[in-house]
C-alpha cells in the first residue's frame, strides 16, 4: 500500500510541475504579445502601412530632328508600335520569368535577336531556373571558407559564389534550350535592362497589329507590361552626308559599354538610346529628348499610385550649315568624274577617291562636304560610298596649292617683298639631286616676281623663298646648313592659316596632318612646295578662306542653329541659339600683302599662263590655286608603296567680294599624264553654285526668317 502511495504522489508533484510550466509559458506569452501590441504596436503598425515616394523617368521621348539651311529634313523620326514592360522594387526573377514564358506565347521574336543571345545570358538563366544544381557547384568547404573570411561582406561572398558557379556551368548544361525557351530568355533579358519602375523596351521593330492586339487582350494576365508608341531613327537621305551624322544607338544596344559611367552619371539608363559616333553623338544634349517625370508612391515594394511630376519633349531640333540640294548635286559630279577617271585603269590605276568642299569664307558655315570612296556592301560588292568624314579625318600631300602660304610666309618673316623678282632655275645642292619647275624643260630659266611666280606655279620661286626664310645664300652644286628652326618658322606661320594644325571643325575625331622628320635642305624645298607635310581637305578650305576673306581664319562649322521642337507640321520651332562666326586667327601680315596673294590667285583663274584657266570666261569671276604632289598608294596585294600623284585645287569667287570658297583634293588622281579631273570637277562644281544661288534668289530662300519648314525636299 506504501509503495502505490508513493507512485501516486509523484504523479501528482510531476503534474503540478508541468501545469506549473504550462502557466509559465502562457504567462510569458502574454507577455510578450502585450509589449508587441501596447509598447511598440504604434510602430510595427506606421512600418506595416508605410509607404515610399519613389520618382522615375517615363517614356522614350523622339529625338531632334536635323535639318539644311533651309529647312530641308535630313533627319527624322519614325513612329512605330512598341511593347514595354515595367518592374516595381518588389518584383522578383521568377516574377518576370513568368511575365516572360506568357509573353512569349503571344508575340514574336526576331531571330537575329535570339542569336545574339550570349553565353553569359544562358548561363545566368541556367541558374535562376536550377536553385538546387547551381547550389551543388559550390563545396560546404568551399562556402564556410568564404564564410570564414571576415574581410568579405555579404554582398562580396554571394558575387564570389555566383562567379565560381559561372565558371562551372558546363555547355551541355547551359547550351541545350530549345528556340522557344531562348525567345523566353531574350524577353526576360529584355525585362532585365533599366531600373525599376522605368518601362523598358521589349519590342519595338515590325510589332504587327495582332501583336499589339493579342498583348492589349491579355494585359491583365502581363503585369507590368504595356502596349505604347515608340520611334526609330530615319535618315532621309541613304547616302548623302551618312559618314559624318553618324549613328544612334537601338534598345537592344543601349549604352556602348565604353561610355556606360559617363552617361549614367547624367541619368541615362542602361538601355536608352544614344548617339554613338560623329554628330549624333556631338551633339547627344541637344538632340536627345527628356523624359516625363513620374513620381510613383509604393508600400513594400508595391506601386500604389503614380502621378506626373514634370513632363517629357522631343529632343531640340538643330540646323546644319548644309544646304542640301547643293550637297546632292555635288555629290553627283565627285561621282560622275570620280567613276569616269577611275574607269581609265592605264592613266588611274590607283584612283579610288574624291573630296571636294564649299563653305562660306566670311563666317566659316560649310556649304558642302563631300566625300566618295569605292568600298564594298554587304554583299561584297564593290559601289561608291560616302566618305565625307574623310575630308576632316584623312590628310594627303597636296602640291602647289599651299604656295600662296609660302609666298605670305616670306612676307611675314620680311624675307619677301611684293613684287619682289626672283631667277627661277635648276636648283641643284651638292650631293642632290637637281629640282626645277615643270616648266623649266621648254622655257629655261627666267625671272619672275611673286604674281607671276603664283600663276605660272614656279618650284623654282618658292625654293629661293624658302632659302630667304632660312637666311642661307644659295650656290649650285654646293653644300647648304639649313637648321631645324627654318621648318619652325614655316611650319609656325602655315598654321596661321590652318594648315597642319586642326581646324577645330565642330565634329569629333578630326586629325592634323602628318609632319615630315628630316631637316634636310631638299626637305625643305618640298616642304614649300606642298611635298612634305600633308593636310587634310578641309584644312586646304581653311587656309583658302583666310586668304579669300582678307587674313581671318574662321573656324569652320556645319551646326548653324538650334531650335525647340517643330509641332506643326508646316513651322519650324522658336530660336534657342544661333552659331556665331569665330576667328581663330588673323594672318600677321598686311592688307597689301594679302592683297597681292590674292592677285596671284586671280591671275591663277585669268592668266595667260594660268594653270587654271578653265575659269578664264565664268560669270562669277573666280581666283584659284593648284597643286600637284608625288605621293605614294599602297597597294595590300603587293604589299608595298606604288609611285603616284596627287592632284588638288582651291579658289573662290567671286574675286572682289568673297562669298565661297572650295578645295578639291583626288589622292592618287594620274600617273604619268594628268587629266586634269580636279579643275573639270571644282569648276562644274561653282557653276552649280551659282546657278543655284539664282534659283534660290528667284524663291526666296535667302530669306531665312522664315518659319516654314521643308523646301524641295526630296527623299533618296
Amino acid at each position: 500500500m506504501k509503495e502505490k502511495k508513493a507512485k501516486k504522489n509523484q504523479t501528482t508533484v510531476r503534474m503540478n510541475l508541468l501545469f506549473v510550466s504550462v502557466f509559465f509559458l502562457f504567462s510569458m506569452l502574454i507577455l510578450r504579445l502585450g509589449v508587441v501590441q501596447i509598447v511598440k504596436g504604434n510602430q510595427y503598425e506606421a512600418e506595416v502601412s508605410r509607404t515610399e515616394n519613389v520618382k522615375s523617368d517615363n517614356g522614350n521621348p523622339p529625338r531632334g530632328k536635323i535639318y539644311d539651311r533651309y529647312r530641308n529634313v535630313i533627319v527624322d523620326n519614325v513612329p512605330m508600335n512598341a511593347i514595354t514592360y515595367t518592374s516595381t522594387q518588389s518584383t522578383t526573377s521568377k516574377d518576370m520569368l513568368k511575365v516572360a514564358k506568357e509573353l512569349a506565347k503571344l508575340i514574336e521574336i526576331d531571330q537575329k535577336v535570339i542569336d545574339s543571345i550570349s553565353d553569359r545570358d544562358k548561363k545566368d538563366y541556367w541558374l535562376l531556373q536550377n536553385n538546387k544544381e547551381a547550389a551543388k557547384l559550390v563545396t560546404k568547404d568551399e562556402l564556410k571558407k568564404l564564410e570564414a573570411n571576415e574581410e568579405l561582406a555579404e554582398d562580396e561572398r554571394n558575387k564570389k559564389v555566383y562567379q565560381m558557379q559561372l565558371e562551372r556551368i558546363s555547355e551541355k548544361q547551359f547550351d541545350t534550350y530549345t528556340n522557344d525557351e531562348l525567345k523566353v530568355l531574350a524577353i526576360f533579358r529584355q525585362f532585365n535592362t533599366g531600373y525599376a519602375l522605368s518601362p523598358k523596351i521589349v519590342k519595338n521593330k515590325d510589332v504587327s497589329d495582332e501583336e499589339m492586339a493579342r498583348v492589349s487582350e491579355n494585359l491583365s494576365n502581363l503585369p507590368g507590361v504595356n502596349v505604347t508608341t515608340d520611334w526609330e531613327r530615319k535618315y532621309t537621305q541613304k547616302s548623302t552626308l551618312r559618314s559624318i551624322l553618324g549613328k544612334v544607338s537601338t534598345t537592344e544596344q543601349g549604352i556602348p559599354t565604353e561610355l556606360v559611367e559617363q552617361y549614367k552619371s547624367k541619368g541615362y539608363a542602361m538601355n536608352d538610346r544614344v548617339g554613338t559616333s560623329y554628330f549624333e553623338s556631338e551633339y547627344e544634349s541637344l538632340l536627345k529628348g527628356k523624359k516625363e517625370e513620374i513620381e510613383h508612391i509604393t508600400k513594400g515594394g508595391s506601386l500604389i499610385d503614380s502621378k506626373l511630376i514634370t513632363e517629357g519633349h522631343s529632343g531640340k531640333d538643330v540646323y546644319l550649315t548644309i544646304d542640301l540640294k547643293l550637297q546632292k548635286e555635288l555629290e553627283k559630279i565627285v561621282e560622275e568624274e570620280l567613276s569616269k577617271q577611275a574607269a581609265k585603269y592605264w592613266e588611274s590605276p590607283y584612283l579610288d577617291r574624291a573630296y571636294l568642299i564649299m563653305m562660306n569664307p566670311n563666317t566659316g558655315e560649310i556649304l558642302s562636304m563631300v566625300g566618295k570612296k569605292y568600298g564594298k556592301d554587304e554583299d561584297g560588292n564593290v559601289e561608291l560610298q560616302d566618305d565625307a568624314l574623310g575630308t576632316f579625318t584623312s590628310e594627303y600631300g597636296v602640291g602647289s596649292a599651299v604656295k600662296g602660304a609660302t609666298v605670305l610666309t616670306g612676307y611675314m618673316t620680311d624675307s619677301l617683298a611684293i613684287g619682289e623678282t626672283l631667277y627661277d632655275e635648276e636648283i641643284q645642292i651638292k650631293g642632290t639631286k637637281p629640282k626645277r619647275s615643270w616648266f623649266y624643260q621648254n622655257e629655261g630659266p627666267q625671272y619672275m616676281t611673286d604674281k607671276t611666280a603664283l600663276e605660272k606655279s614656279s618650284n623654282g620661286y618658292m625654293w629661293k623663298v624658302a632659302f630667304k626664310v632660312s637666311g642661307v645664300n644659295y650656290v649650285r652644286n654646293q653644300p647648304m646648313n639649313i637648321k631645324k628652326e627654318s621648318f619652325d618658322t614655316f611650319r609656325n606661320h602655315f598654321k596661321q592659316f590652318g594648315l597642319g594644325v586642326k581646324t577645330e571643325i565642330d565634329l569629333p575625331g578630326e586629325a592634323d596632318g602628318l609632319q615630315g622628320t628630316g631637316y634636310k635642305p631638299g626637305n625643305l624645298m618640298d616642304f614649300a612646295i606642298g611635298q612634305y607635310d600633308t593636310y587634310t581637305p578641309m584644312q586646304l578650305a581653311q587656309y583658302v578662306s583666310t586668304i579669300a576673306n582678307g587674313g581671318y581664319r574662321m573656324q569652320p562649322h556645319i551646326m548653324k542653329e538650334i531650335r525647340e521642337p517643330n509641332y506643326e507640321s508646316d513651322k519650324v520651332g522658336s530660336l534657342l541659339y544661333e552659331h556665331e562666326s569665330k576667328v581663330l586667327n588673323r594672318l600677321d601680315a598686311t592688307e597689301e600683302e594679302i592683297l597681292s596673294v590674292q592677285q596671284g590667285f586671280y591671275r591663277v583663274a585669268h592668266g595667260s599662263r594660268g594653270t587654271a584657266d578653265n575659269f578664264k570666261n565664268a560669270p562669277y569671276d573666280a581666283a584659284a590655286k593648284s597643286g600637284t604632289a608625288e605621293a605614294f598608294y599602297y597597294a595590300p596585294e603587293r604589299g608595298k608603296n606604288l609611285a603616284t600623284y596627287n592632284t588638288t585645287l582651291v579658289g573662290y569667287a567671286p574675286y572682289a567680294n568673297p562669298e565661297v570658297s572650295f578645295a578639291v583634293v583626288l589622292p592618287a588622281s594620274h600617273q604619268d599624264r594628268d587629266p586634269y579631273v580636279n579643275k573639270t570637277m571644282a569648276k562644274r562644281a561653282m557653276d552649280k553654285y551659282f546657278e543655284l544661288k539664282k534659283e534660290y534668289e528667284k524663291k526666296g530662300y535667302y530669306s531665312e526668317s522664315t518659319d516654314k519648314e521643308v523646301i524641295d525636299s526630296e527623299e533618296e
